[in-house]
């Protein structure tokens, strides 16, 4: 497995258990619709969250967020849709980021809420 595969599976991983230690629920991992492919969904009280994880070793080129486009924003919006309408819910859903910067010497994790609001 390539060496940036990695990095991101390990990213998902602390991000899950990042959102558990904080109440979510999981609700799916890797949900892939056409071509678009939410990386969690979790639920927190009557929230749905489809949370995008951003992984890098470095912030050297930007913040792990900075990595995130119009496209896989339209993406996302669009795989949420129907995921929501698949399990017939009636849920307000909530688009998060969780940037991981991960290197030899630290993990720093920072939760953007809401994040779409600011693209």
């Amino acid at each position: 497995m390539a060496e940036h595969n990695e990095l991101g599976e390990k990213g998902e991983q602390l991000a899950i258990d990042y959102l558990v230690k904080k109440g979510y629920t999981i609700q799916n991992k890797n949900w892939r619709y056409l071509k678009a492919e939410v990386d969690i969904i979790a639920q927190k009280e009557n929230t749905l969250v489809a949370i995008e994880v951003k992984t890098r070793s470095s912030d050297y080129f930007g913040d792990p967020q900075d990595f995130i486009t119009q496209k896989k924003i339209q993406l996302l919006v669009m795989a949420m849709n129907q995921y929501v309408i698949s399990k017939e819910l009636d849920i307000e859903v909530r688009f998060d980021i969780i940037a991981i910067l991960q290197n030899k010497n630290k993990t720093t994790i920072e939760h953007i809420e809401d994040a779409f609001l600011y693209f």
